[in-house]
């Protein structure tokens, strides 16, 4: 597993780059431990360090967190506004077919699965969109830019799998493909600081390869 980076910090605003395998939050077992934002805490003892939104376990890219009470909840309102772009990097099976496009499809939790955390459409789920561009296509897979709407539970990884074309590597949704992780990168936020006014883009490269 890649080491997370430190990409920004101003003393109120920390941008993190989360490698794919690591938790955003502990989990309730002893085993599930070991979270990027533990590793904050022991990073910086004297510092209160707030979680603005998750990546899953086995997306990497960027997160915010805020050492600012403020800060953290300004923040919040504007993920909750969708305020912030968001953007993603994927590769899915298949050859797909579609340059552009919106996914409109309400998510909840699969009840009947006992055995990990799994998302379906169904027509009482919460509101998720998600729109798409197809920058590449082959014949066994393809190359997505995802701007998500909405930040349901793993709203990408579903919404690509009622297309037909799951996130390859995925373990829940494309657990036949031998890709070694899934291919899902957080790779943009762009938003401005609610208290300094200034306008923030931070980029990353895609790191699924």
């Amino acid at each position: 597993m890649k080491r997370p980076r430190i990409l920004y910090d101003d003393d109120r605003l920390l941008v993190l780059y989360k490698p794919s395998g690591l938790l955003s939050i502990p989990g309730r077992k002893p085993h599930l431990a070991d979270s990027i934002w533990t590793r904050l805490q022991d990073q910086f003892p004297h510092r209160r360090i707030g979680l603005i939104h998750r990546l899953d376990r086995d997306t990497s890219g960027l997160m915010l967190f805020s050492s600012d009470e403020d800060l953290q909840g300004r923040l919040g309102r504007l993920f909750e506004q969708r305020r912030i772009h968001k953007e993603y990097r994927a590769r899915v099976l298949g050859s797909f077919r579609a340059e552009l496009g919106i996914i409109n499809a309400p998510l909840r939790k699969d009840w009947s699965r006992r055995d990990a955390p799994v998302y379906q459409v169904h027509p009482e789920g919460r509101v998720a969109r998600t729109r798409f561009e197809c920058l590449k296509r082959g014949e066994d897979y393809s190359e997505m830019r995802l701007f998500p709407e909405t930040g349901r539970s793993h709203q990408l990884r579903v919404h690509l799998q009622r297309l037909g074309h799951p996130i390859a590597g995925d373990p829940i949704y494309a657990a036949e493909d031998p890709s070694p992780r899934l291919c899902l990168c957080a790779t943009r936020l762009r938003f401005r600081h609610p208290l300094t006014r200034e306008e923030l883009d931070f980029q990353l490269p895609i790191d699924y390869e």
